[in-house]
């Protein structure tokens, strides 16, 4: 079996990728390098191009006819980024994709796994705890475009043309468990990726938001370790056609079920540090919301899976992938 990973050269993609080979599947590797790291690649089937290319996208299906089955994880993702420049967003996470579905399409290739995310919920103000079904609300310009696309996909499904399943990725951490790949921005703009900054730097920690009406006050997120993300693609690859069998569009919640505060972070990293983490109190991020943490049950139920690690495996995870990384990819971008 081979499947196309679009933006397989990232933190996620990559991560997909390996979980593939490990489960036989053969990841046949397409990404522009705009974000991702050719070493990531290396010793898997890679093209460089833009998943826009027709003609490149074209060739691949020539090289590879027996791909039946696209994931589909290349899109810009930094809310603070989108927010500066939503023109920018919008051309690489719709326009682009919608181009990518043409070229899909014209190639005979009908299920596609869309990298979607859990920005785009409207959290419980009760528990922040969301399903499938709970109500959406886009705070920022990434998120939009996440959204925007959901719609797309959709109607693009129930019109016959692909069988689609949205992933609805929640706060991803760790690294590939044998650290092959990780993440690979050096100045990370997520939490867990400036704690470990800050940590090795002596600097202070800054609690973006702590206004926010969850329990003590600072942002909640559900954080799930990547190599989990990956095996619920390996799943939903195994088990398109059950899981799409009562429609041809399907959105899955990929979390813990377990939701858990940026605080609540700080205490689980230094108990897995040893060391306190100085911080400091600052204001909310342009786009920035109070967050919010998954209901998993549709995950359980159509594919059979549940996250296995935890939130200190997916902090160790990390620091041992930010130990390796300038050894894996240089020291300079």
């Amino acid at each position: 079996m081979k499947v196309l990973i679009a933006g397989g050269a990232g933190f996620i993609g990559s991560t997909i990728a390996s979980a593939c080979i490990d489960s036989g599947i053969t990841p046949v590797i397409l990404d522009n390098l705009a974000t991702g790291r050719r070493e990531f690649t290396q010793g898997r089937t890679f093209y460089e191009g833009d998943i826009c290319d027709g003609d490149l996208v074209d060739r691949i299906f020539t090289d590879h006819p027996d791909i039946d089955t696209a994931i589909d994880c290349a899109a810009l993702i930094v809310v603070p980024d989108s927010v500066a420049n939503p023109l920018g967003y919008y051309r690489e996470n719709v326009s682009k994709g919608i181009q990518f579905l043409e070229h899909l399409t014209r190639n005979n290739c009908r299920n596609l796994l869309f990298s979607s995310s859990a920005s785009i919920y409207q959290a419980d103000p009760e528990d922040f705890s969301v399903d499938e079904n709970s109500p959406l609300e886009t705070l920022s310009p990434y998120a939009r475009t996440k959204a925007l696309f959901e719609t797309i996909l959709r109607d693009v499904a129930e019109a016959g043309t692909l069988n689609v399943i949205s992933l609805r990725y929640f706060n991803p951490i760790g690294a590939d468990t044998q650290l092959r790949t990780g993440l690979q921005i050096r100045t990370p703009t997520h939490a867990l990726g400036k704690m470990i900054d800050v940590h090795h730097a002596g600097a202070v920690f800054p609690l973006t938001g702590t206004d926010y009406l969850t329990r003590d006050g600072s942002g909640i997120r559900d954080y799930v370790h990547v190599w989990d993300l990956a095996a619920a693609h390996i799943r939903a690859v195994q088990n398109f056609a059950a899981v799409t069998q009562d429609g041809p569009y399907r959105v899955i919640n990929l979390g813990t079920g377990r939701g858990t505060t940026v605080r609540e972070l700080v205490t689980a990293f230094e108990n897995v540090t040893g060391t306190p983490l100085a911080t400091t109190e600052t204001e909310r991020r342009p786009g920035d919301s109070a967050g919010a943490y998954a209901r998993v049950d549709l995950a359980q139920d159509l594919l059979g899976w549940k996250a296995e690690l935890s939130l200190e495996d997916g902090i160790r995870d990390s620091l041992r992938w930010y130990a390796k990384r300038d050894t894996a990819l240089g020291t300079t971008d």
